[in-house]
């Protein structure tokens, strides 16, 4: 069974619509895609050359809580050489009731073409900060009062019995217990007859004292989200490392929501290493169906040379099946 021509395909900030064929003098209406909190539309019309439209649907969410949104939009047309025309970046339009975005592409547009729309931010209009929607905390926070007891034991030092070492020879006063009960690793230092049990420390060489901090106020319930975002891929190799995976898995969900040219290589090499398949998927997605594979040549050389061969050979696997498909 064909996929329908009004199918939108999305990741959680990019959006592709493929037209097979638009007659002329003739307009077509996606249907709805979601990103961010809202449904979208995107619309054709040829008359001559092609008028793109994109928009929120019309909803009482959305009239009373419209979006301000930042997008880049570009149209790939087959017609002779691949031809990319690029919108100039739009930046904090506000959306009100029955408007939308008019793009009058100066290309005929017959045949095949692509409609690419990349969200490069989403924010509340409700919002008085404008604070962007993707900036939400993924932590999911237990009962206040006792995150609270938790995270003076931590920052006031109540009681310690362990003494974690960073990497630049700094140290955090913990305890046992709560490291114990939060991760079988740490369990497992503490149960047996180990040097960590013996010398009441663990060495955490790896990570900095700020990654350190971190990652025990992630364990003691007391992390902010601004230092989560900010230390994410530590916390990522410590969850794993540690096997704490609720950190894991709020880790994944957040990386897979920000994917650019400039960390999309990274985050596809972290998925591989640590397993974590919507972030694959994401990246490659990003990388492949969505084209972006074009604007990282320098980057991409430099993957090519260190990455593992069996990623590498999947990703240019699936390069060359979305080559002879288009």
């Amino acid at each position: 069974m064909s996929e329908s021509p009004y199918r939108v395909d999305t990741t959680s900030r990019l959006a592709r619509w493929r037209i097979e064929n638009l007659e002329p003098f003739s307009s077509m209406e996606s249907h709805p895609f979601k990103i961010g909190k809202w449904n979208w539309y995107l619309s054709v019309q040829r008359d001559g050359y092609l008028c793109i439209k994109l928009f929120p649907e019309i909803s009482n969410f959305t009239r009373e809580i419209p979006p301000i949104a930042s997008f880049k939009i570009r149209v790939i047309s087959s017609v002779g050489d691949l031809k990319c025309l690029v919108h100039p970046d739009v930046l904090d339009k506000m959306w009100k009731s029955n408007e939308d975005f008019s793009w009058m592409v100066d290309i005929p547009c017959t045949g095949k073409f692509i409609i690419d729309v990349e969200f490069l931010d989403l924010k509340l209009a409700s919002s008085s900060k404008g604070t962007s929607i993707w900036n939400e905390t993924f932590v999911k926070k237990p009962q206040k009062t006792v995150l609270a007891s938790l995270g003076r034991m931590l920052s006031e030092s109540m009681h310690t019995d362990i003494t974690i070492h960073a990497s630049d020879g700094k140290t955090i006063e913990a305890h046992r217990a709560v490291l114990a009960s939060r991760s079988p690793v740490f369990r497992s230092m503490f149960s047996h007859d180990l040097r960590e049990k013996q010398l009441s420390s663990v060495n955490i060489c790896d990570m900095s004292i700020e990654a350190c901090q971190a990652f025990l106020n992630y364990i003691y319930g007391n992390i902010k989200n601004e230092e989560f975002l900010q230390h994410r891929q530590a916390l990522l190799q410590a969850a794993d490392k540690y096997d704490v995976s609720d950190l894991k898995e709020a880790c994944h969900d957040s990386l897979v929501e920000d994917i650019d040219s400039k960390n999309v290589l990274l985050r596809l090499q972290n998925a591989a290493l640590y397993q974590l398949p919507k972030l694959k998927n994401g990246c490659m997605l990003y990388l492949v169906k969505f084209g972006k594979i074009i604007d990282i040549g320098d980057e991409l050389n430099a993957f090519v040379q260190c990455a593992d061969r069996e990623l590498i050979g999947e990703l240019f696997a699936q390069v060359l099946a979305a080559w002879k498909g288009f």
